[in-house]
């Protein structure tokens, strides 16, 4: 088994070679391919309007291929699959593992979680693995599960295709409470600007503020409250369900009011 790792917290991040080195015990094969940077917060961005560099780089484990690229995380996948490793077969994605958590809303701006869209998108079994802390972070419980998840896959228990957002509590063994496959939940904030100026022209600084959790229970952020490890699978398919219907009854009328509207424009021109 081949494995892609990956993260948004850069190619020198803990938690990433933590990942890599317990991945190393159940794959034949680890490949790193992450940013040569801090990309957090940065979402699904792809970079188009200009090139991206990548640099092979010493890796911190044996026997472990690893790239440093000049891009996104999102970026990173896409030249691990259409370029370094397009002449092997990858089996699964991981991108991690992020310090803090990455919850309900927060996984449309998630650098974490889009590396491993990518993967999703490629067809291959993705996840993203983030432990609920930035400080004293513990990231052997989450390698160790993560390899788990890999040996599990690898055992054809799982599968073929699946997209995991993956939260840790941070705290030990025999202080977490268990697993829950959760639904993502909802978390939002109150985003505070800060304005400066450098000399030259005023700037202004996005400050995330206190996030306002909603702990309902079978979301992420209730499982995490309860000490567990959630499991949050995901889709592309961001369509509201149960919104079709009823916008279904109301737009054709507004088509009708659209030809309307013209037929009279060009009544007045005739």
């Amino acid at each position: 088994m081949r494995i892609l790792v990956t993260n948004d917290d850069g190619i020198a991040a803990r938690g990433l070679w933590a990942l890599v080195r317990e991945l190393r015990r159940v794959a034949e094969e680890v490949v790193v391919v992450a940013p040569d940077r801090d990309q957090s917060g940065i979402g699904t961005a792809v970079t188009l309007h200009h090139p991206v560099r990548v640099s092979p780089v010493p890796p911190e484990a044996t026997r472990v291929e690893s790239y440093a690229v000049e891009g996104t995380p999102a970026d990173t996948v896409i030249l691990a699959l259409k370029t370094i490793l397009k002449d092997k077969k990858v089996d699964m994605v991981f991108s991690g593992i992020n310090e803090g958590s990455n919850l309900g809303n927060d996984v449309l701006i998630s650098g974490t979680v889009s590396a491993a869209l990518q993967g999703y998108f490629y067809g291959l079994p993705s996840v993203a693995v983030s432990v609920a802390a930035i400080k004293r972070v513990r990231f052997d419980i989450a390698a160790k599960f993560a390899a788990l998840i890999a040996a599990q896959f690898a055992a054809n228990d799982m599968p073929q295709k699946f997209l995991l957002n993956i939260n840790l509590p941070n705290l030990p063994l025999n202080k977490i409470n268990g697993v829950e496959v959760t639904r993502l939940g909802e978390r939002s904030y109150m985003d505070n600007i800060k304005a400066g100026h450098d000399g030259k022209r005023k700037y202004y600084w996005i400050v995330r503020g206190k996030p306002d959790w909603k702990e309902v229970e079978g979301t992420d952020i209730w499982a995490l409250g309860q000490n567990k490890i959630s499991i949050t699978p995901l889709q592309s398919d961001l369509s509201s369900q149960g919104q079709l219907e009823p916008l279904d009854r109301a737009f054709p009328a507004l088509f009708q009011g659209l030809k309307e509207g013209d037929k009279v424009k060009r009544s007045r021109r005739g």
